[in-house]
């Protein structure tokens, strides 16, 4: 990796961060009544912290096509929403059972379960609220493709039903095969749109869209097995989040298949597909390639 590359996507992200932090601040507004509640967990949900790479990718994207910046960050903070809501209840005793996320207590853990369950469901609803409001595009269409695109990647053909599977294969024999798919998935699918909805949002050809799903495809792939490689070997204080998790719950994972130097090295080699994606960009695609070497390289 090298120094500049550092500087120049910590920055970015830093950046990323702090805009679509105060658009999330601004569109969960705090209230009074006795739905007070469900708001303050949404908020807690998706205020705590994150390195929001999803919002990063979309706005990147979108950059890349000179989409205007206002169109970006609203869906950047709906996908963030999506992407926040799936954390929630993934950390449900029902699902992972997890007490610690972004090192702070999960939303069921702050709250309640029946309160956790309920501000899930209020991002995930409201993440196409943002989507569908004239003020995310003027294009009608273009807001209509991006409902249906966040649809299809966060439900039952992509995001949950790639938690279904991840539920179901405890202590399954996985091979490669069914464990990438898994997670192209849970993970993937959402990466993907992330990168998609920039596209979606520029009016970009088709060839540039399956260009920019292909590279959130592999990145995604990478970022998963990162998180592997994090989960066998990472500290706890380092990712903010319990590790161990996946070998005690006797799950498959690319760590538990390939080993792990043989899942670095397929990392690495993701994160070389998932650049040559970009070839057609040039250096307007060149914050998504400080993306790869970051998730690469990531410690938590």
């Amino acid at each position: 990796m090298h120094p500049e590359v550092t500087v120049s996507i910590e920055t970015a992200l830093n950046d990323a961060a702090i805009s679509v932090n105060r658009k999330l601040n601004e569109l969960i507004k705090p209230v009074d009544g006795a739905e007070a509640r469900v708001i303050e967990a949404m908020r807690y949900a998706t205020m705590v912290g994150g390195k929001r790479i999803r919002p990063y990718l979309l706005m990147n994207s979108a950059a890349i096509f000179d989409v205007h910046f206002d169109y970006a960050l609203r869906a950047a903070a709906a996908i963030e929403m999506l992407h926040c809501y799936s954390l929630v209840h993934d950390d449900l005793p029902a699902m992972d059972n997890s007490d610690l996320r972004r090192g702070k207590p999960t939303c069921h853990k702050q709250f309640d379960e029946a309160t956790a369950i309920l501000a899930g469901d209020g991002l995930l609803t409201m993440a196409f609220e943002v989507l569908s409001h004239p003020d995310t595009h003027p294009d009608g269409d273009v807001r209509a493709q991006l409902c249906h695109a966040l649809a299809v990647s966060g439900g039952a053909n992509g995001m949950v039903g790639g938690q279904m599977i991840d539920l179901w294969a405890e202590n399954q024999e996985l091979d490669i095969g069914a464990i990438t798919r898994l997670q192209r998935m849970k993970t993937g699918d959402i990466i993907a749109f992330s990168c998609e909805a920039g596209a979606i949002l520029g009016h970009a050809s088709k060839e540039q869209r399956h260009a920019l799903v292909g590279y959130a495809h592999d990145l995604g792939l990478a970022f998963q097995i990162v998180d592997d490689l994090l989960d066998a070997e990472g500290d706890a204080a380092q990712t903010g989040k319990p590790t161990g998790a996946d070998a005690a719950a006797g799950k498959a994972t690319f760590v538990s298949i390939l080993g792990l130097e043989r899942a670095r090295q397929q990392a690495r080699l993701l994160g070389d597909q998932a650049n040559a994606h970009l070839d057609g960009f040039g250096r307007k695609a060149d914050p998504l390639r400080w993306m790869t070497d970051f998730v690469i390289n990531r410690k938590s």
